[in-house]
């Protein structure tokens, strides 16, 4: 299959180059030409299936083309070695539960597949070190930095906003060494992403060193997310509790939802979508005016989400031909304060006994206010509530235990590099490399 630009529909690439690239040369994100609409009988048989069989059908039907079927279930099996399970939070109300993987984070599942999928392209090409570039404003480092850990021929960069994560985030990624080098930005996580976009786009730094990146600008990393989609449906069809289903995404650059609205498009009878916000809600805004007003991320206790300027928006316009009422359509919007957050994990731990993270709050909240009579509504638990330990402790007033697996990575020492948010201080960093 062949891969667009967002700023130019004329030209195209392979995935291989999609893919090892990131980022479009002329600043855009890639798309794939066509979504494959699945079969009826996909769909009928769905809750008779394993999140395997259904990883694979979906993966086979964007990446199929382009690898071949026994590695493509080798990377689908690799990715997906934990469950995604769906939990009843109250009788309307569940909870897809997406911080079972290593690093405790729904990102985990885009870049496992990622790293793997990279790592299938680049296998035949030893020529020179593949460097992945990322920006995080948590858990995104963390599952790129743990996905890619000792992948032979790649080296990652994380960025991160200096005291904008929380301190078990942070050792996630900043402990491994190895071949991943932690990058503490004196700014915001707008300013690590501007200098990840900056970084693709100067050619004497492309001429010195081989660039990709693994945000979600990156098609291996938000595709894949997708495959939770289908999942949580077919977990509710066994319960007989799809119809009607209402999926919330707590979002902050957009690649989670955009990964569930490709589903819709290939036939998941998702009713609808409601994208949950924190204090930064230009996606909100955009929805109720239909202007797309960019500003400057701000702090908030689900930090995740503090973007100010989300790069998949773009997919978003393009997926829907730049037509606002479609996208108003198809997806409603939400945006919470921090005290609305903190009252939120109170109230849903006083009431059903089930901890929230701040993001998963953001979800929750939105179903139980916009939910409407015969509707169910899935929200995503992004992560693990133990990642922010103090924050959902405060809230709801009582222990929030620590996985073991989380519990190793603060042991470790922090080794990080600290640098300034202009350009040419990173620029002059990686030309040293």
């Amino acid at each position: 299959m062949r891969y667009y630009s967002t700023n130019n529909r004329a030209s195209s690439v392979s995935l291989h180059e999609a893919v090892v690239k990131g980022l479009a040369s002329d600043r855009g994100l890639f798309m794939p030409e066509k979504i494959k609409t699945l079969p009826k009988e996909f769909f009928d048989n769905i809750d008779k299936m394993s999140f395997h069989e259904i990883a694979c059908t979906v993966a086979d039907a964007f990446f199929g083309e382009d690898v071949e079927e026994e590695a493509l279930k080798d990377i689908v099996c690799d990715t997906l070695s934990f469950d995604c399970p769906v939990m009843k939070v109250t009788d309307s109300i569940y909870s897809l539960e997406l911080f079972h993987g290593p690093t405790l984070a729904f990102k985990d599942v885009g870049a496992r597949f990622m790293a793997r999928l990279l790592g299938y392209f680049i296998e035949s090409e030893r020529k020179e070190t593949v460097n992945v570039l990322v920006a995080t404003s948590g858990d995104t480092g963390s599952a790129v930095a743990n996905g890619f850990l000792g992948v032979e021929g790649i080296h990652v960069y994380v960025l991160y906003p200096k005291g904008k994560v929380s301190r078990i985030q942070e050792s996630q990624f900043t402990t491994l060494g190895q071949n991943i080098t932690a990058v503490e930005i004196d700014g915001v996580f707008d300013d690590c992403q501007a200098l990840v976009k900056n970084a693709f786009m100067d050619e004497e730094l492309n001429r010195h060193m081989k660039l990709t990146s693994a945000n979600s600008i990156n098609v291996a990393r938000f595709l894949p997310q997708a495959f939770y989609y289908f999942n949580a449906y077919a977990r509710m069809k066994e319960r007989n509790a799809a119809d009607n289903m209402v999926v919330c995404v707590p979002s902050g650059n957009f690649g989670n939802i955009t990964a569930a609205l490709f589903g819709q498009e290939m036939g998941l009878p998702i009713k609808r979508f409601i994208a949950a916000n924190n204090a930064n809600d230009i996606f909100y805004k955009y929805l109720q005016t239909g202007n797309y007003e960019p500003k400057p991320s701000v702090q908030t206790i689900a930090n995740a989400m503090d973007v100010g300027d989300p790069s998949n928006f773009a997919r978003i316009m393009d997926l829907y031909s730049n037509d606002y009422d479609t996208i108003k359509g198809r997806i409603n919007g939400a945006s919470f304060s921090d005290d609305e957050i903190k009252e939120t994990m109170k109230q849903c731990f006083d009431d059903n006994k089930y901890i929230l993270d701040p993001h998963g709050a953001c979800g929750y909240l939105a179903l139980k206010n916009e939910l409407k009579a015969g509707e169910t509504g899935v929200f995503c638990e992004t992560a693990h509530p133990a990642k922010f330990k103090e924050t959902v402790e405060e809230a709801i007033n009582s222990h929030v235990e620590i996985p073991e697996r989380l519990a190793e990575f603060m042991k470790g020492t922090k080794q990080s590099v600290g640098l300034y948010k202009e350009f040419k201080s990173f620029k002059a960093f990686l030309m040293s490399r």
